[in-house]
Parts: structure tokens; sequence; C-alpha cells
């Protein structure tokens, strides 16, 4: 059970990537190279990144929480995870203790002038000891997502197990043609200009969601690792990453990503994708469709096929000619497709707490072991971190916290509250709000991203 965990977390420490599929041009450490060597690369490392230094110190750690239900916390006295962040945490941002007051990581910055209705909880984690800079990969969730579907098949009907594996593969078939178009790439086998690719990816996100979160982290690395404007570098120099780069790139692409953080919905053509680079950093706007031709393909890859499978030895125009041919030969995208597919079914609410709090209490059980107190997302050590509901060598403390003029936190009062290691109810997360308050969103509701 913990390999695979194991292979959906990135180690910051050793700074070695987890491995992908076999046959490509360039493998996960040829990558994780690149990225050292970028304008932003040092901030990969613990001793760089202040996030990550703070995270494995074995000292306390501050971390600010905004929630727009602090009456119902009060009253059940209670911390619940949500699906939307690192499989079950409770999505936070990192603080820093001053003499002054906690500073906010931009991210929380970001939170506290973006999120005008909600109020803030200071959150203190004493560890017991030093934790691995082991970052979730959300994007390697496929295999994940597809053993838990498999463990309970016998919770959905016949019809709505029928609905998910049809509908996988009637994604693949409408896709083949430039999801193999992908796999070439990634094998080093180019077939087409930037030009035609960009605007075929843009076109087939909306058959193969998946894409769309893939096509928002290669841009939100390429910002993140590239940019040099001052407040970039402003950060950078206090050991942060830049979380406004891609924030405001998601919510300039997507109309309406303020209701629902649905990266199903990212699909700019090539003329709008270099618009979007262009107004959040202009020395970047020309490179942006040539850095996703060479990325995209290679991250395609590793999130669908999985480390132990052949890039060379897969065709999507032959791969679904049944769900159990497709399981078998991209277990990854498998389970990426039922995951989102699921969220479809008019039953989706009473399956939730089965299929959801399955994956969440088997992540908890992965970080206990690893000594993981407060887990982030690792698809690059940007700022976003969880709260892990489950961990027992750890005592955590909250508060309310008010913002003074200078943007530092203030404790005001102390809560009596504890960690639960369960999910939130379905109608009180994002995604189930936005599911009953309107029709304007994507069919599929995968706002599930640690960003949610």
């Amino acid at each position: 059970m913990y390999a695979d965990w194991d292979a959906v977390h990135t180690d910051y420490t050793s700074r070695t990537a987890p491995p992908g599929p076999s046959g490509l041009a360039e493998n996960t450490g040829d990558w994780l190279t690149t990225h050292h060597q970028a304008p932003n690369g040092h901030l990969l490392h613990p001793g760089a990144n202040q996030m990550l230094t703070s995270l494995t110190s074995g000292r306390p750690i501050h971390l600010m929480h905004t929630t727009p239900a602090l009456d119902a916390i009060r009253t059940t006295g209670e911390l619940l995870g949500s699906a939307g962040c690192l499989v079950g945490a409770l999505y936070c941002a990192p603080l820093t203790a001053t003499a002054q007051g906690l500073r906010p990581h931009n991210l929380g910055t970001y939170l506290l002038q973006t999120k005008t209705h909600t109020k803030t909880l200071v959150l203190e984690v004493r560890p017991e000891s030093p934790a691995p800079a082991k970052g979730l990969n959300y994007l390697r969730l496929g295999g994940i997502h597809l053993d838990t579907y498999q463990a309970h098949r016998g919770y959905l009907t016949a019809a709505e197990d029928d609905h998910l594996r049809q509908a996988a593969r009637w994604r693949i078939r409408e896709t083949a043609g430039f999801l193999d178009l992908l796999l070439a790439d990634a094998r080093g086998e180019r077939t087409t200009t930037t030009t035609v690719f960009c605007h075929r990816l843009a076109a087939a996100v909306p058959h193969m969601p998946i894409l769309g979160y893939l096509y928002f982290e290669v841009l939100s690395e390429y910002l993140l690792l590239y940019s040099t404007t001052p407040e970039t570098q402003a950060y950078a120099d206090a050991g942060e990453m830049n979380n406004r780069l891609y924030k405001q790139l998601a919510f300039a692409a997507v109309k309406t990503m303020g209701r629902l953080f649905d990266l199903a919905l990212f699909n700019p053509d090539l003329a709008q994708l270099t618009e979007l680079i262009d107004r959040i950093d202009p020395s970047l706007s020309l490179g942006a469709a040539a850095y996703v031709r060479r990325r995209l393909p290679h991250l395609f890859a590793c999130a669908a096929l999985g480390p132990d499978r052949d890039a060379a030895a897969v065709s999507f125009r032959h791969a679904g000619a049944d769900f159990d041919t497709l399981a078998a030969t991209v277990p990854y995208l498998a389970g990426q497709l039922v995951f989102r597919e699921m969220r479809t079914l008019p039953r989706y609410p009473a399956l939730f707490s089965v299929f959801e709090q399955a994956k969440a209490t088997s992540v908890y059980a992965y970080w206990n072991s690893q000594d993981i107190a407060v887990p982030f997302n690792g698809v690059l050590p940007k700022g976003e971190v969880g709260l892990n509901l489950a961990f027992p060598r750890a005592s955590c403390h909250a508060w309310v916290a008010e913002t003074c003029e200078r943007g530092l936190l203030h404790p005001t009062e102390q809560l009596n509250l504890l960690p639960v290691p369960r999910l939130a109810d379905l109608r009180e997360t994002a995604l189930g709000r936005a599911a009953s308050s309107g029709p304007n969103l994507s069919p599929v509701l995968a706002g599930a991203t640690p960003a949610a």
C-alpha cells in the first residue's frame, strides 16, 4: 500500500523524481535537472524554500486556514478534511513567526485579499521529529483512483458501473489520435507543428478533462520557475514561489473559476495562451507555446501510463477495446477517467463518503508512516499545504486571528478544536455547492485540485 503512495509523492530532500514509464525521450530525472537550472530552480531545495525548511525542521509549524464556516466549527469543535485538498487534508497556507506577528506566505496574503467573506484560523502544529520534504503530486493519482474504484465497485449499481466504463472508453475513442500524438512526442517523434499541437490540445480538453489539469500545471510550472519580474524576485528572496502567477492564469482563462476551481475547463488555444502569458509576464509569452509542446507530452505519459509501462508499446487507437484492457494498458489514465466520470452520477453525493473517504484514510496512514504532519502540494513546492488530520505524534492548537495593517496575523481567541480524520460532507464543499447552484459549469465537476 505504501509503495503506491510513494509513487504519488516527490521527495525534494533527495532531489529524485518518481520514475516514469520507459521509452521516453527524456526521463523524470532529466526534467528535474532542467527545473533546478531554471531562474527559480533553487526554490526546489529545502534549504532555499522557506515552506520546505519549516515543514522539515521538526520545530513548531504555523499555518493559516480561511473558512466561511467558523460558527459551524465552533459548534462541532471539529476540523474536517476536504477531498479537494491533497486527497483529504485541511487546506492551509504557511505562516512565518516574527517578533511583530505571523507573516503569511504570499499564497496566504492572496487568500486574505480575495476571500473577503471568510474568517481566518491560525494553527500551530508541534511535531515530535523532522519530516521528509515529500509532496503529493495529484497528477499521479490515477493508480490510486483505479484501485479505489476496483475495490469499491460493489457500491455501484450495474447501470452506474457500466456508465463509468463506457464513458471512459468513449473519451479514449474521441481523443485517441491526439493521445497517440502526445506519446509520440514524449518518445521524441515530432509529428506536427507547435501551432497545430496547441490547437489540437485545446480541442481535446473537453473530451479528456485531465488534459486541462496537465495544461494548467505545465504553464504554472513555466511561470513559477522562469518568471523574473520584480514581484517574483522579491518573493524568491524570501524563499517563496510566486503563487499569484498561477492564480492570475486560472482566473483569467476560465470565467467560472471563482465558483469552482475546475481545471477541466482550462483549454486556451494558441492565441489565447500567448495573450494570457503576456498579461502575466510579457517576457515569457513568446516561449510559452514551445514549453507546452515539449513538456506536456512527457507529463501526460507519466500521468497516464504509470512507472512500469513502456510508452513505445501503447497505442490509444487500440487501448480501449474494453475497460479491462484499457485499465491494464494505461492504468493511471483509466483511474483518472473513472474518478472524474463518477462525479457526474446522480448518486455521487451518496457515493462520495465511500470512494473519497477510502482514499483519504489510506493517505493518512501513509503520511503517518512517514512522519508527515503537514503535507504539501508536490507538483511544485509553491506554498499549498494541508493539515494531516490523523497524525498521532503532534499537538495542534487553533486560534481565530485578525490581520493588522501590515498584513500580519495576530491570534485573538483560542479555540478548543479536535482534528478529525474524516471528510467534510460534500454539500459543505466548493464542489457540492457549485453542483447545486447552477448549470454553468463543466459537466465533469472535477474541481478537486489542491487549489480548490
